[in-house]
């Protein structure tokens, strides 16, 4: 199979390629190759990169992106992309580079200089930002943050469930730089992108309706920022979904869609 038949999932904060494990084999039972490279060091288990925090903490935005690039670059044809969450981020900064034949963003955290802070973000977000010293701690979320910022459509039994096999803690520098407060810098930071590149493969948003931490209003925002670009940004929403959209019961729609969209307006 060649690498023109290539999906590379790309996973987010708070989790690990683990969490792509339904869409792996999905995709693969459709004919695709299906690649999730993990970040730098957590090529290791859910359960062992709990044991190893520091790990975690010491994660950079940069070593990430150029580590993904690299898996990338490997290829011998552009592969479709596809983000969940700051996934979607590290999609649109390799979208930036110029790769992939297209990319599909899933309830993704923002680039830089998308303002949009909806409270029910803040209450997401906040077991990390409560704190200053998280800024160098990997910072994880009880069963029952979980819950409200990734799993809220779920009951709690099922969230908690989700929550022992996947979740692992997050970069606190990443949250604190490269979130709510990179906007409050001067100069570009790390999730910078040019918003008006033409030479952009495809881009498509997928909201939740129900997501609490990265809700509608984030996604809307960051596809408008693209609007002064060529290249074709569109944005579609999946209603009452959390940001569990890629585990939740009905999943295998949300893949569909990215998929199909992928293909159709892939360059």
């Amino acid at each position: 199979m060649s690498s023109t038949e290539t999906i590379v999932l790309i996973h987010g904060l708070w989790m690990t390629p683990r969490s792509w494990e339904g869409w792996v084999d999905y995709y693969g039972a459709k004919g695709y190759r299906v690649l999730t490279p993990a970040y730098p060091g957590f090529e290791i288990e859910v359960e062992a990169l709990r044991e190893k925090p520091e790990i975690i903490a010491e994660l950079t935005v940069p070593e990430t992106v150029d580590h993904l690039a690299g898996v990338i670059e490997g290829l011998d044809a552009p592969p479709i992309l596809i983000g969940h969450s700051f996934g979607g981020t590290l999609t649109q900064l390799l979208l930036a580079r110029g790769l992939g034949s297209a990319g599909v963003v899933i309830d993704s955290a923002p680039t830089e200089g998308v303002h949009v802070t909806p409270l029910s973000q803040v209450k997401s977000l906040f077991p990390a930002l409560k704190n200053p010293a998280t800024f160098h701690r990997a910072v994880g979320f009880t069963p029952e943050e979980f819950h409200y910022a990734f799993a809220n459509t779920l009951p709690r039994e099922e969230s908690d469930k989700a929550w022992e096999r996947y979740a692992i803690p997050a970069p606190g520098n990443w949250i604190w730089a490269y979130g709510l407060i990179a906007n409050l810098k001067p100069g570009h930071q790390e999730t910078w992108v040019d918003y008006s590149n033409d030479d952009r493969a495809p881009l498509l948003f997928i909201g939740g309706g129900s997501d609490h931490i990265m809700p509608p209003s984030v996604n809307k925002s960051n596809a408008k920022h693209y609007a002064k670009s060529s290249a074709l940004t569109e944005y579609y929403e999946f209603p009452g979904r959390s940001h569990w959209t890629c585990a939740e019961p009905g999943w295998e729609a949300v893949a569909d869609y990215a998929l199909n969209w992928a293909l159709q307006h892939r360059r």
